[in-house]
């Protein structure tokens, strides 16, 4: 089977010649031009289905009785900032997170899951006129990465409901997002498959092909801005990622003490999310975690676990099996551990270990959703998608915590003050890697494009 990350089989690679080593050529690396980047790393928990921002992260305490959400505003331990009560846990490292209220998007076209999702992940609109790249394979192709025996661009599972739409866009293929896979990360017999070295690949033989590969670059005649030469990263990179005893230990979580395990909370989300930490220490320069909770005995009528609530948001287990309503079935309500429970548990554990261990003040993390729910509820009780306002938040990297950004008006249903973007999230994730805008990449056929040139980084995140 190909590699995830490659579009030929381990086989195939092994058994290249030079002309077929030619004719994968056509990567251009580009490198930091030295600007020194608050940033080393970013971490992107994307919680896939568009979460409900009057439920989280914006209480609206006085909307009209009949649309107010059932959760309750509390403090945090930033005087002033509050969250629902279903952010609890996540309330006590409020002084280290800042949140954007005022997310909306400027225009039409991205009101789906599949577009919306397209959106965040490369904070550029699905429409356009060229395909745009994620912003982890950005990161990957401009900064490449200091954990040579890991992808550069790492998404933990890869098995959210709109997986599909990860894009290269014009960048080489070598810039994909590598997916771990995996249904339930909590599963004692949980690995990378996709990594095992194949028993007809053996150690001896594979570095017999790297010293191959190696000979023939020292004979090229072709010269160092060959497209030939430019593969050396790619090539390096796949070797170590196959032979490197490092790679199984970045993924094993469950080699982690218990008491981290348990602080992250029981089940898939708290491993993704720690998986995603582990990933992050390893030296990984862009991850990105998505979670949707996988559908087994403990969570009957549970089969597709994402935030897309149009029917009982506040069912206090399935929101429904049968779709005879407006599209829900096979939620929880929002309340529930599979739901907000294990998110507010794993987010808080996150950003306190990243603290603790010294990583978030070199990492920044992006807590995104591809939109949000509407201010009022529809009459099977749900809320369905609104591009209006949602919320989003961040920490890390010199991100001032313990501040919203921006508002909405009274029921949470339009932006009142500091609009932001998706486009404007970009800018910030490119700026705080120190990737400069001003200068454009280049498709295959030379043509510049500029990436994260559509708006500015968020002022208040700067």
């Amino acid at each position: 089977m190909p590699h995830p990350r490659f579009p030929f089989s381990r086989r195939d690679f092994l058994g290249l010649g030079v002309s077929g080593l030619l004719s994968l050529g056509g990567l251009r690396p580009v490198f930091a031009a030295g600007k020194r980047a608050p940033a080393k790393s970013v971490l992107v928990i994307l919680e896939q289905g568009g979460l409900s921002q009057m439920d989280t992260w914006d209480p609206k305490p006085e909307a009209v009785v009949e649309h107010r959400s059932p959760y309750k505003p509390i403090s945090t331990k930033v005087p002033g900032m509050r969250f629902t009560e279903l952010l609890s846990e996540t309330a006590r490292v409020a002084d280290k997170i800042a949140v954007v209220r005022s997310m909306y998007h400027p225009k039409a076209g991205a009101s789906g899951h599949g577009e919306g999702t397209q959106y965040m992940l490369s904070g550029a609109h699905p429409g356009s006129v060229v395909p745009m790249p994620d912003l982890g394979s950005v990161a990957s192709h401009v900064l490449g990465t200091s954990a040579h025996f890991l992808p550069p661009y790492i998404m933990v599972p890869g098995n959210h409901e709109q997986s599909g739409v990860t894009s290269t866009g014009f960048l080489p293929v070598s810039t994909k997002a590598f997916k771990t896979g995996g249904a339930d990360l909590s599963a004692p017999n949980w690995k990378v498959a996709a990594l095992d070295r194949r028993g007809d690949t053996p150690a001896e033989r594979l570095a017999a092909r790297q010293q191959l590969l190696a000979g023939m670059n020292g004979r090229s005649s072709l010269g160092e801005s060959s497209r030939f030469g430019g593969m050396d990263r790619f090539y390096d990179q796949a070797f170590d990622t196959l032979t490197s005893p490092k790679v199984a230990k970045a993924f094993d979580y469950q080699s982690e003490p218990l008491t981290v395990r348990e602080r992250y909370g029981k089940g898939h989300r708290g491993a993704c999310y720690l998986v995603g930490r582990k990933l992050i220490e390893a030296g990984v320069r862009f991850v990105t975690v998505d979670v949707r909770w996988p559908h087994t005995p403990e969570v009957p009528g549970g089969f597709n676990l994402n935030w897309d609530h149009h029917d009982f948001i506040y069912a206090k287990g399935s929101c429904g099996t049968i779709r005879d309503k407006a599209g829900g079935e096979g939620r929880y309500g929002i309340g529930t551990w599979v739901m907000m429970g294990s998110t507010d548990r794993a987010f808080a554990a996150l950003i306190e270990d990243l603290d603790q261990r010294g990583l978030l003040a070199e990492t920044l993390v992006c807590f995104v959703t591809e939109f949000g729910r509407t201010p009022k509820l529809n009459k099977f009780q749900g809320r369905d998608h609104w591009t209006n306002s949602y919320s989003i938040a961040f920490a890390g990297a010199g991100v001032r915590g313990g501040q919203v950004i921006g508002s909405t008006d009274k029921d949470g249903g339009q932006v009142t003050n500091d609009p932001q973007t998706p486009e404007s999230y970009a800018a910030t994730v490119f700026e705080k890697l120190g990737i400069d805008r001003t200068k454009p990449l280049y498709t295959a056929s030379d043509r510049p494009v500029f990436i994260g040139h559509d708006a500015d980084p968020i002022p208040a995140l700067m």
